[in-house]
């Protein structure tokens, strides 16, 4: 796991290529990033379902209260059939632009 801290944004690299491993290290570890937003990178993983992805929803809901963002970037898979919960972009620099948009908002009180 490599985290990578820019601004108000954490982004999460999985290096071991076990997802389910990676998943329980970022939600064991996630009081550590809870104040930021998050971009969990899975795009080296090949082969994640939506299913797989639908694990973070309760970190998701807790970004949201906190309201901060959390986006998944994943390289290849069927964007539409993602739920609507989960902001999953194809790369990390579509994750940065969502955050920046979303902060607006924030900030515009939407």
């Amino acid at each position: 796991m490599k985290v990578d801290q820019k601004g108000h944004t954490v982004t999460i690299k999985d290096t071991q290529g076990d997802f389910n491993a990676f998943l329980e290290k970022v939600t064991q570890q996630f009081k550590t990033f809870e104040k930021q937003n998050i971009i969990i990178d899975l795009s080296a993983d090949a082969g994640l379902t939506e299913k797989d992805l639908k694990l973070f929803l309760p970190l998701v809901k807790q970004q949201k209260k906190a309201k901060k963002s959390f986006v998944i970037v994943v390289a290849d898979l069927d964007f539409n059939a993602i739920s609507e919960k989960l902001i999953v972009v194809p790369s990390v620099l579509e994750a940065h632009d969502i955050i920046e948009m979303d902060e607006i908002e924030r900030d515009l009180g939407f």
